[in-house]
């Protein structure tokens, strides 16, 4: 069984969505609470406060805020966990330090259980009911594969309401004996290694377009500003709802292009070679003195093409189709400079559009990018060759804390057998 999610857009009635965004306020007060229960901790008693702590607290905490004690029990220790996993962050380097939330900023709520939610559907729409807080709201959507329903998050953006379930389910996809490779650009998004090339949509540059137009219009209106005890106008909060839609719009149409582009190649090829890239440092910031615009500018074309989604989409979706997905070396493999017929490594500039192999003997003369990408499958299909002995690694084996605990039991028991 795998773990497969999908969002439903909810349609409540007015008092329905008053009551969710009441239940919002509320998961937003006790994530501010116990983001501070920790700081005062550690600064005057230097006491580090765990997620555990906290939790046996929440009896004692509903009797006191007794408007708590209408809420379910494991969502308040969702939002618990939620703290939890921001400071695990930040103590691991990985993100900032956690932060107080407005109230319209904080997303949702979870239910990590089936106790206070039920879903009512066979995949297509249906309903949603919330039993801690006696809502039944209809929801429309459509999952690819209906399982047993595991969580569900309610999410809240935008003036719009989102149920994003989990399910433990066996999704299944068809593909063919084909490998293909496959180079990424920022003119051309995806390059094949049959010489096609998937230019980036026309709706992502307009789209930005019109939230440039509509950024330069919020800046005209007065802005809050807590310093100096000025609250934001309502035309400027009018203006940022819309920059906030567009915004929104923008990244549902590119999610929507990637996962119908790379489905389209998880069809027809059952090995897929892509290119290991370093996203986070391509797309870091330019240094003081260089070329911060034009650095800029590239970081922004990287990241609408979404180098760093494509690869987890084509992973799990080969995974699904019985296939494999692999990654070549890109530092020591160099497939931008290779030659795909005779392995040549000719040094290119990024000026440089065209591969002429340096050998004299082959003298092969392809795109730069297509030929990139038969360099990756040509690779790929050398590490398949080389794994028919041995168990090649496939994406569907992933060390999720499921199948670590699993081995981690496993070991003890065959310990414990050893030592009879």
């Amino acid at each position: 069984m795998k773990t497969r999610r999908v969002t439903y857009r909810l349609y409540p009635n007015k008092s329905q969505c008053d009551k969710l965004h009441w239940a919002r306020k509320m998961h937003g007060e006790l994530y501010n609470a116990a983001i501070a229960n920790r700081r005062t901790q550690y600064k005057h008693f230097g006491h580090s406060v765990d997620y555990f702590e906290q939790q046996n607290c929440l009896p004692e905490f509903k009797k006191v805020w007794i408007e708590y004690a209408e809420l379910g029990s494991h969502t308040l220790q969702a939002t618990l966990k939620r703290v939890d996993f921001a400071y695990q962050r930040f103590f691991k380097g990985l993100g900032k330090y956690p932060k107080f939330k407005a109230k319209g900023r904080y997303a949702g709520w979870t239910y990590p259980d089936k106790a206070s939610w039920k879903v009512s559907s066979n995949g297509k729409n249906g309903h949603l009911e919330l039993r801690d807080l006696g809502l039944k709201i209809q929801m429309r959507g459509r999952a690819r594969t209906w399982g047993r329903a595991t969580t569900c998050t309610i999410c809240l953006r935008n003036g719009k309401s989102y149920a994003s379930i989990t399910l433990q389910c066996e999704p299944v996809r068809k593909t063919s004996t084909g490998s293909i490779g496959i180079d990424l650009g920022c003119k051309d998004a995806i390059t094949l290694s049959t010489g096609e090339k998937i230019a980036k949509p026309d709706f992502i540059k307009e789209g930005h377009r019109k939230v440039k137009a509509a950024s330069k219009r919020l800046r005209r209106k007065r802005a809050p500003n807590r310093k100096k005890k000025i609250k934001g106008s309502s035309r400027w909060k009018k203006e940022r709802k819309r920059v906030s839609k567009l915004q929104s719009k923008v990244g549902c149409q590119r999610e929507d292009w990637l996962h119908k582009t790379t489905s389209d190649i998880v069809s027809g090829n059952s090995l897929i070679a892509n290119e290991q890239l370093n996203v986070k440092g391509m797309t870091r910031r330019a240094k003081k003195g260089k070329r911060k615009k034009q650095k800029a500018g590239l970081n922004r074309s990287i990241l609408d093409v979404g180098f760093g989604i494509i690869g987890q989409l084509l992973d799990y979706k080969a995974a699904e189709a019985g296939g494999f997905y692999v990654e070549s070396p890109t530092q020591k493999l160099k497939p931008t400079q290779r030659c795909a017929k005779c392995w040549e490594v000719t040094p290119k500039t990024l000026a440089d559009r065209v591969h002429i192999c340096s050998n004299r003997e082959c003298n092969h003369v392809e795109d730069r990018d297509v030929n990139a990408a038969q360099v990756n499958e040509i690779w790929a299909r050398g590490l398949e060759r080389a794994s028919q002995d041995a168990e090649l690694p496939s994406a569907t084996k992933c060390g999720s804390m499921r199948q670590l605990g699993a081995r981690k039991r496993q070991k003890q028991r065959l310990t414990s057998l050893k030592s009879l």
